[in-house]
C-alpha cells in the first residue's frame, strides 16, 4: 500500500473520531451553555440560559404523535390549553439522572395549575432502561418512547438542537413554542421557565 493512501486513510480516521468525540460531548451537556442549533428564532437568552419568546412571536409547536413508555398513545396537541414542559431525556445521560428529581418534585408542584409534564425519551435502544429511569426518579408524566430522536427533527429550526440532550421547551397554552433550555435543569430554574406562562392570560 502506498504511503499516499496510508495518510488519506490516517486523515479519514483522525476526522472521524473529531467528529464523533465533538457529538458525544454536546449530546449530553451539563454546563448548559450549548447554543448551536443555528437558523433564524426569536428566542432572547437570559442570563440563566433560559431563552424565552415574546408572547406575540411564538411558533407553533410542531406535530408530536407517538406512543409512551407504557404503550398507550399520545398526541401532545391533545395537552392544549394547558402550558406544557417537554423535556428531552435518555437514561443512559448523566445530567438527565441529576435533573430528574427536580422534574418529578416541579410537576407534581404545578399539576393543579394547568402544567402538563410529557418526556421525550430518545437513543434507549430498549424500553426496559427508560422504564427502570423513570421508577428510580419518582418520574409519574407520560414520556414518549422517541428511539431515533425522529420527533426531535420536528421542531422548527433554531429551537431544539438534537446533539443537546438534555433539553427543554416549554409551550403556552396555546401550543406554541415559548420557552427553552439546552442542557439540564433545577427546580428554580424549571420555576423561572414556567411560572410566567402560566400567568398569561
Amino acid at each position: 500500500m502506498s504511503s499516499g493512501r496510508v495518510t488519506r486513510r490516517r486523515s479519514t480516521l483522525l476526522a472521524a473520531t473529531a467528529v464523533a468525540g465533538a457529538l458525544t460531548l454536546s449530546a449530553c451537556s451539563d454546563d448548559g451553555t450549548i447554543t448551536t442549533g443555528g437558523g433564524d428564532t426569536n428566542f432572547v437568552t437570559g442570563n440563566s440560559g433560559i431563552a424565552t419568546v415574546p408572547k406575540g412571536e411564538r411558533t407553533a409547536a410542531p406535530e408530536l404523535v407517538g406512543t409512551t413508555l407504557d404503550d398507550k398513545p399520545l398526541d401532545v396537541a391533545d395537552y392544549k390549553g394547558k402550558v406544557v414542559v417537554l423535556n428531552v431525556w435518555g437514561s443512559w445521560c448523566a445530567p438527565c439522572r441529576a435533573e430528574a428529581q427536580h422534574f418529578a418534585k416541579v410537576s407534581k408542584e404545578t399539576a393543579d395549575q394547568d402544567v402538563q409534564f410529557i418526556g421525550l425519551n430518545t437513543r434507549d435502544p430498549e424500553k426496559s432502561l427508560a422504564i427502570s429511569f423513570e421508577e428510580d426518579h419518582g418520574v409519574t408524566y407520560p414520556s414518549l418512547y422517541d428511539p431515533r430522536g425522529k420527533l426531535i427533527l420536528r421542531f422548527p429550526k433554531g429551537t431544539l438542537n438534537l446533539q443537546t440532550i438534555p433539553s427543554t421547551v416549554v409551550l403556552d397554552r396555546d401550543g406554541k413554542i415559548a420557552a427553552r433550555k439546552l442542557g439540564g435543569l433545577d427546580a428554580e430554574k424549571l420555576h423561572e421557565m414556567i411560572d410566567p406562562l402560566i400567568a398569561e392570560k
